[in-house]
């Protein structure tokens, strides 16, 4: 009869595969690299925040830069989207604001 492997390799073989790339001795000892996967487990779930939060910046930026434009600033446009209840978002407006500009100016000029 063969002989089995013991439940402790199974469980260190899973961890190694996780750390796979992970540098030095987080990949290649277990103790390490369990330290590091859970380590990385807390910078991924704060990562994904971030990036909703990183993206949300970058519109607001470039609304701002094609808002000044046309002689207004990023606050007194937002305001004046939410008098005339305008529902556009700031990713739509921001993709507008990049892509098409005379869409945009249309927007512009109908909450002037």
């Amino acid at each position: 009869m063969p002989r089995s492997k013991p439940i402790s390799a199974i469980k260190h073989r899973k961890i190694k595969k996780a750390a796979k790339g992970f540098k030095n001795a987080r990949r290649r000892r277990v103790k390490n690299a369990k330290q590091a996967l859970l380590h990385q487990g807390q910078y991924a779930y704060v990562g994904r925040k971030q990036r909703k939060r990183n993206f949300r910046q970058l519109w607001i930026k470039r609304l701002n830069a094609a808002v000044r434009e046309h002689g207004l600033t990023y606050s007194e446009f937002i305001k004046k989207l939410k008098d005339k209840k305008l529902q556009l978002n700031r990713k739509m407006l921001a993709e507008i604001a990049v892509n098409d500009e005379k869409a945009f100016s249309e927007i512009i000029n109908k909450i002037k």
